[in-house]
């Protein structure tokens, strides 16, 4: 991994000329929500063909000034990733697999031809902020700090091909839990729109791919669903994703499935952080396809006892319904499940410094 060093960069720090009260900060913290406030600084890192990576700044937080030619607005030349910072058990403040994070930003940065970003330099960005913010994280259960750190491309021209400037910026927004309805299970609604075709940018953390799924969603919702379920752009049977969020498959004999990564799937860092814990938990864990009749006919017969989703905002989710045009079912108790629980419990307590992380994915900050 590059160090910072490596960069040859040092951060300019700006003064924030009002940032938020105390007793505006504590009326935001008694009930931030999910992405809907955020804190007084933001970090800003540029790049410009020829000279590579340059003048990052921590600042106070403010609306950018682009072109109205800049790329990003007319090819969609922009990624992002998710990750959080937490109120460990002793006081003190961590990031949860930010190497990782910072491994699929430069995934998702090679399929859209964008500068690499090297990785220490990725999570020194994260940290100074979380530092400079870290009245802003909230306490309890299901709170965090959000941290969206993105790149878009700034160059002002008209024509296809890749943009030779770029913004990287990171925000971050206290947040509760990412669900509003409350149940203890989501209830989905099969899509009949695809997600992500093989060759596509499935795999890839960009705006795109999220735009797309606006209207199925949508769709969802006016059904009365918290979520949509996307299969295969090419048999139209085989499950992939739950919105934004990966999907796991929990069978009577202890046999844990989740969608194989094809090219047309996130690979979830909460995904794979799954994977490591069930192993552990002695399950037989398959990454494979898995079809749609198989869901429906696996849950009548009792062969199938959970579904979840997984992902960093929600973090471990129940399915208790499916419906689609085929009809509906239930899936066990329609609520959460004994192993979904366990692994959730397992993780968050991993992720909150209560339980001993035994794999090195916690790193403390602050």
């Amino acid at each position: 991994m590059a160090t910072l060093a490596d960069t040859g960069l040092a951060f300019t720090t700006l003064p924030h000329p009002a940032p938020a009260s105390d007793e505006q900060r504590a009326a935001v913290l008694a009930n931030p929500g999910f992405g809907s406030h955020f804190t007084d600084h933001m970090v800003v890192i540029e790049w410009s063909e020829g000279t590579g990576w340059h003048d990052a700044t921590l600042g106070p937080r403010g609306p950018l000034a682009l072109d109205p030619a800049a790329a990003v607005l007319h090819y969609a030349q922009e990624i992002f990733e998710g990750l959080k910072a937490y109120v460990q058990a002793d006081g003190s403040v961590s990031l949860f697999r930010p190497e990782a994070n910072a491994r699929r930003f430069n995934d998702s940065a090679r399929r859209l031809a964008m500068p690499e970003l090297p990785e220490a330099l990725f999570i020194e960005a994260i940290e100074r902020l979380v530092r400079a913010d870290r009245g802003w994280i909230p306490e309890g259960e299901g709170a965090s700090l959000y941290l969206r750190p993105f790149m878009i491309a700034t160059e002002a021209f008209l024509g296809v091909r890749p943009a030779k400037s770029y913004k990287f910026i990171v925000i971050a927004s206290p947040a509760g839990n990412y669900f509003k309805s409350g149940s203890p299970a989501v209830s989905i609604w099969v899509s009949d729109y695809v997600r992500a075709a093989p060759g596509g940018t499935g795999a890839a953390k960009c705006g795109g791919n999220y735009a797309a799924s606006l209207v199925p969603q949508g769709e969802a919702i006016a059904r009365g669903h918290d979520q949509v379920v996307f299969l295969d752009a090419v048999e139209r049977k085989w499950i992939e994703e739950l919105g934004g969020m990966n999907l796991y498959f929990v069978f009577a004999d202890g046999t844990l499935l989740t969608p194989e990564l094809t090219g047309t799937i996130l690979p979830g860092i909460t995904r794979d952080s799954l994977l490591t814990l069930a192993r552990e938990e002695g399950l037989q864990v398959i990454e494979g396809r898995y079809s749609m009749d198989e869901w429906r006919a696996d849950t009548a017969s009792g062969k199938l006892l959970e579904t979840f989703a997984c992902g960093t905002a929600a973090v471990v989710t129940p399915v208790g319904k499916v419906c689609g045009h085929d009809g509906d079912f239930e899936i066990g108790t329609g609520g959460p499940g004994q192993l979904t629980q366990k692994l959730k419990a397992r993780l968050v307590a991993i992720q909150r410094g209560q339980e001993s992380d035994t794999h090195g994915w916690v790193r403390k900050i602050a």
